[in-house]
């Protein structure tokens, strides 16, 4: 199910969520085969399940009564839209994250695109050359060295990690639908949530079709797809080509040549 913008969470609200997060840590046992980013798989898979359901029941339908109803164009101008909302925390991470060059060219792209483009509904700054990013105070913490932690299914919201979690409640002081009036915001935050899930039907579709075991297949493209965002632009090292040569060498010295067998005193004899 795909992520909507949630309300602000006030101050007992996290203190909340923080202590059933650690209780739930402490009580969730491994397994031998489990993996080591998904200590609270069978939570995880509970919150899994109980999000599909309302996807199938809900989020689908209505996501699909959308895309018959409203007009491609008019579902562009929405998503473009919201899409130049979302720049406002992807301006303010890539500042954050000492991305100057990148935060101006999202700053840049809200001028155009709220001057130009009809507070966003027309995207004319991509044709012009201004390429969208992607951030998240979530990996902002991550390029100041804060560990991921364990892999999170959030209710309604969906993949997730505790650091990630954490950065998206962060994100929303950001985004410029928090600060309107609660009957404005709630309205947006709804026709976002419609759009973007009438976006990925096609995808979901596939997803149903080619996974054996979904919760894996998301859990393990979601944990890739952060891991390589967090590693943009950062030089990766090369392998050390010199080193695997000379232990390949050294142990083609060690095992005995062919044609030859070593006896119980460690010298070779040419065999026939």
């Amino acid at each position: 199910m795909t992520a909507m913008y949630p309300r602000r969470a006030s101050a007992p609200a996290i203190r909340v969520l923080a202590a059933a997060t650690l209780a739930v840590t402490a009580g969730c046992a491994t397994g031998p085969d489990r993996n080591p980013a998904d200590p609270l798989e069978p939570l995880n898979r509970a919150t899994w399940r109980f999000n599909d359901a309302l996807d199938r029941g809900i989020a689908k339908p209505v996501a699909r009564g959308y895309n018959a109803v409203v007009p491609r164009p008019l579902r562009t101008g929405v998503g473009n839209f919201f899409s130049n909302l979302g720049d406002f925390p992807t301006m303010l991470n890539n500042f954050a994250q000492l991305r100057f060059q990148d935060g101006m060219s999202d700053l840049m792209r809200i001028a155009v695109n709220t001057s130009f483009g009809l507070l966003g509904v027309l995207d004319v700054a991509t044709p012009a050359g201004l390429v969208k990013h992607d951030q998240d105070f979530g990996l902002t913490l991550g390029h100041y060295g804060v560990a991921s932690g364990p892999y999170l299914v959030l209710p309604l919201f969906g993949p997730s990690t505790i650091r990630d979690a954490a950065g998206f409640g962060v994100d929303q002081y950001a985004s410029p639908t928090t600060y309107a009036e609660p009957d404005v915001r709630n309205t947006l935050w709804g026709i976002n949530f419609v759009s973007t899930r009438a976006r990925y039907l096609d995808a979901t579709k596939l997803l149903e079709q080619a996974a054996l075991d979904e919760y894996l297949f998301v859990r393990d493209a979601y944990l890739a797809q952060r891991k390589s965002k967090l590693n943009q632009g950062k030089p990766e090292a090369l392998p050390d080509y010199e080193a695997e040569q000379g232990a390949n060498a050294g142990a083609a010295s060690a095992a005995p040549a062919e044609g030859t067998r070593q006896d119980g005193d460690g010298t070779q004899a040419e065999t026939r």
